[in-house]
């Protein structure tokens, strides 16, 4: 028995079907964020960013797709030339039964040599802090959005707060004629 195939002209077969399942083409776009660390950027300068990849048990990126994640008490650590998440808190899996994880167990970062000998650098010489910034699926794969930060003072955060209410106060002037 011989099967065939329907005939692809130009891709039009491809794209009546993926429109039919409602499936987008680009994997990675579709995948939405799981978590963002909001008092990253109010307590923090962000100086500079990287993208890491995490080592994850099954039942964490289950209950990742769950959305139970949170971002406000992690930090990031190097050590021996390795690179961690502590505090992490990604929730119990309901159907992990005892294969469960710890929720706040360390995570082993995933970057290249070049980007954690200038982590260790900035960390350690330099005073600076590891902030994760966002958790998200980038193509079916867990990424970290890491920042490193150096720590606001008080008067700081106060100076922020007074240019934001500067700024909305000036656009609502700016609308209103």
């Amino acid at each position: 028995m011989r099967l065939t195939l329907p005939r692809v002209v130009g891709g039009e077969y491809v794209a009546r079907m993926m429109a039919r399942s409602g499936a987008s083409g680009d994997k990675g776009d579709a995948d939405g964020v799981i978590a963002r660390n909001k008092r990253a950027r109010h307590d923090y300068h962000i100086l500079d960013t990287f993208e890491a990849g995490l080592v994850l048990t099954g039942t964490e990126v289950k209950a990742l797709r769950q959305g139970k994640a949170t971002l406000t008490d992690a930090y990031g650590h190097v050590r021996d030339g390795e690179a961690f998440l502590l505090n992490l808190h990604i929730g119990q899996y309901e159907q992990g039964n005892i294969f469960n994880h710890e929720p706040t167990r360390t995570r082993k970062l995933l970057l290249h040599k070049q980007e954690i000998r200038r982590l260790i650098g900035s960390v350690e010489r330099e005073g600076l802090t590891l902030v994760p910034l966002d958790l998200y699926f980038k193509e079916g794969r867990v990424k970290v959005t890491l920042a490193l930060a150096k720590g606001k003072k008080l008067h700081d955060k106060r100076d922020d707060i007074r240019k934001r209410d500067d700024e909305r106060e000036m656009a609502r002037v700016a609308r209103g004629r």
